[in-house]
């Protein structure tokens, strides 16, 4: 049986009940909850699992080694007694990613520069060279936390962070990050029951992320590369076997609606579901929120309205007094989720929320409500089974999973979170073709060739550049 160690899962501020639940039922042991981050212990196969399957986690990071330092220098020694061949060799690049919440670093880049220093000067002393820093795209990218005088180092097993799916072809103005929808679906309890709509579905996100979870498709099935596969000890063929495992896929039997009144919202997000092969389980239309009908199927909706700096206040109180009318008048019987960040925005909704989550979105303080639109007494709707079932998900905000214990805070934060709802445009390498869009449950290999035949023609091509003079991008 392979060794377990200590892994990280960092995430947004209120989803991590969520990833908790998520890691429990993957096989994680040892499950405990911190500040954006849930740690737990698991081997080799799991940490490839959790980059892969896991829907609400950031980035998956294998810590090195954690100690104390009051100084950088301090850093610098700790960081250079580490046994860095196990993990780097001179002719791989490497890159620092600091974060920092402690009154004795003051300046995260000098802490990146230090530890950088360190593993440079490990290697110059050791083997007479070292190993270029590539900013861009490294092959190893570490990442060193430090709260107070505590230090986390570890290795990033992610690259990119996991909220770059790969389905994304176009995006639009301020786009609700992945990681996020998914987290909010899970939230609601919903696992493909029944409908699902979102009125006002932009780029179509919480539709594309509602049909991987409504089928259990992995979100990993679209990326192009994790950084763990840079690693000395990365097994293909573990990966590859992983990858191609669709056994834990389900029918679905309903239907997902998106809705938008914008025609160029439609067009992307009709690229957008193509490209994640759910076309048979999305359905796309041009609607505003005020045509909107009772369904005549049992739903929920999920929902983003826009708020804060794209719309004016005035237009965004009667665009939230619209949303109230409407799901009173025409979603009776059935269940609401609305994401938004302003408390005058929901008390135009003119509806008593029955829960109240906290969540981040882009920096700024949300709340995701649920209101539940019964058409005649509220003991008669719950009795007669027309409220959805009290979420999963949520119930453990309240109470915790068991095999999950709160530690103290070790870590926090992620330094690029700001930009992680920026997502850049896919560009689909050609030894990865897209889903077929009528089955898109069906897994396929990442190209002709086998992932283990694959990489190793890619890493021929590397060592071929290396020897036409293709430099890295270094800094020193």
């Amino acid at each position: 049986m392979e060794q377990t160690f200590e892994i990280i899962a960092k995430t947004f501020q209120g989803l991590e009940e969520v990833l908790a639940s998520e890691l429990i039922a993957m096989g994680a042991d040892d499950v405990q909850l911190g500040r954006r981050m849930v740690s737990f212990r698991g081997d080799k196969e799991l940490l490839y699992r959790a980059n892969f399957g896991l829907r609400t986690a950031l980035r998956i990071l294998k810590p090195l080694k954690h100690f104390s330092a009051s100084d950088p220098d301090a850093v610098y020694e700790a960081v250079k007694a580490l046994p860095w061949e196990d993990y780097l060799s001179p002719d791989k690049t490497f890159a620092v990613d600091a974060t920092v919440f402690s009154e004795e670093f003051r300046h995260s880049k000098f802490v990146a520069y230090r530890v950088k220093d360190a593993v440079a000067d490990y290697f110059r002393e050791k083997t007479g060279k070292r190993p270029g820093v590539s900013v861009t795209k490294p092959d190893v990218q570490l990442n060193i936390h430090i709260a107070g005088t505590d230090c986390t180092l570890s290795l990033d097993s992610s690259g990119e962070s996991l909220h770059r799916r790969g389905y994304r072809q176009e995006t639009l103005e301020a786009p609700l990050n992945e990681v996020l929808a998914a987290g909010m679906i899970l939230m609601t309890g919903w696992k493909g029951e029944c409908d699902l709509i979102d009125p006002m579905c932009g780029s179509g996100t919480i539709p594309i992320e509602a049909a991987l979870i409504a089928r259990n498709i992995a979100p990993g099935v679209f990326r192009q590369s994790y950084a763990f596969e840079q690693w000395p000890d990365f097994d293909p063929d573990l990966f590859e076997r992983i990858y191609n495992d669709d056994s834990q896929e389900r029918p679905f039997e309903h239907k997902i609606y998106g809705y938008d009144n914008s025609i160029k919202a439609n067009a992307v997000a009709q690229r957008n579901v193509k490209a994640a092969g759910v076309s048979r389980d999305v359905v796309l239309k041009v609607q505003p929120f005020q045509q909107f009908e009772q369904p005549q199927e049992k739903s929920i909706i999920i929902t983003n309205p826009p708020y804060g700096e794209r719309i004016s206040s005035s237009d965004l109180l009667g665009l939230y007094q619209m949303i109230g009318e409407r799901l009173k008048h025409a979603f009776t019987g059935n269940t609401a989720w609305v994401l938004s960040y302003r408390d005058e925005c929901f008390d135009q909704i003119g509806l008593k929320a029955s829960q109240r989550v906290p969540l981040m979105n882009g920096g700024l303080d949300c709340e995701f409500r649920k209101y539940e639109i019964f058409d005649g007494k509220y003991r008669d709707f719950r009795e007669g089974g027309e409220a959805l079932d009290k979420p999963v998900d949520t119930v453990g905000r309240r109470e915790r999973p068991a095999s999950a214990s709160r530690r103290p805070f070790r870590m926090e934060g992620d330094g690029d979170r700001r930009h992680f709802d920026r997502p850049a445009r896919f560009d689909r390498r050609e030894d990865r073709p897209a889903r077929r869009t009528d089955r898109p449950a069906e897994r396929k290999p990442r190209s002709g060739s086998s992932y283990t035949e694959r990489k190793r023609l890619e890493r021929e091509l590397q060592k071929k550049s290396k020897t036409d003079n293709t430099s890295y991008e270094t800094t020193d």
